[in-house]
């Protein structure tokens, strides 16, 4: 027999899939914060017992990040899959490859009908330097949410390009006014990472 917490969240679900609708959203802009936000409302869907994931398309596979040991604590789902950011790697094809496997492993969750809010963190990068196309991400993006209108998306990245904007349901652009990289201080793990 299901404890009454287990019982009380799977009745919101249903309800929740029920009466509303799954929203694509975008972070975007030149200031910290574009993963943060997306982590905090994936904190905020777990605790309202839905079912997350988080697919990470640039930050090395063979790093820990401090959001892998939160989230995994809390059940979240996290795939990183990435070879390191396109400065560190400096081969194209390759960062091309990961790119596409990145996203076969996004389209796999989104088609699955498993999750009720997935998480792609720096797809927007991918998407600006080209790795991926807009088009088709968008077209596969458009043809599961019909399919599965409570799904909810995050896109993360700089430079989200016009297509994305106009194809997202909420856009929140984070503003550099200060950064304490700039007065020297370097990455700060449990800060960045």
């Amino acid at each position: 027999m299901p404890d009454k917490k287990e019982k009380r969240y799977k009745w919101r679900r249903d309800d929740y899939r029920e009466n509303t609708k799954g929203l694509l959203m975008v972070n975007t802009g030149d200031g910290k914060g574009k993963t943060t936000a997306a982590l905090g409302v994936l904190v905020r869907a777990v605790g309202r017992g839905m079912k997350c994931c988080l697919i990470q398309f640039m930050k090395s596979k063979n790093d820990r990040y401090g959001e892998h040991e939160s989230l995994e604590q809390l059940g979240v789902e996290v795939h990183t899959m990435g070879d390191g950011f396109t400065w560190d790697t400096k081969d194209m094809a390759q960062d091309i490859r990961t790119s596409e496997e990145t996203w076969a492993l996004c389209v796999e969750k989104m088609r699955s009908g498993d999750y009720d809010l997935l998480v792609f963190d720096e797809i927007v990068y991918v998407l600006d330097y080209r790795f991926l196309d807009i088009k088709r991400v968008l077209d596969e993006v458009r043809q599961i949410r019909e399919s599965q209108p409570h799904l909810h998306i995050i896109m993360t990245g700089r430079n989200a390009p016009p297509e994305l904007i106009e194809a997202a349901d909420l856009v929140t652009e984070m503003k550099e006014i200060k950064h304490p990289f700039h007065a020297g201080i370097f990455a700060q793990q449990g800060i960045e990472f």
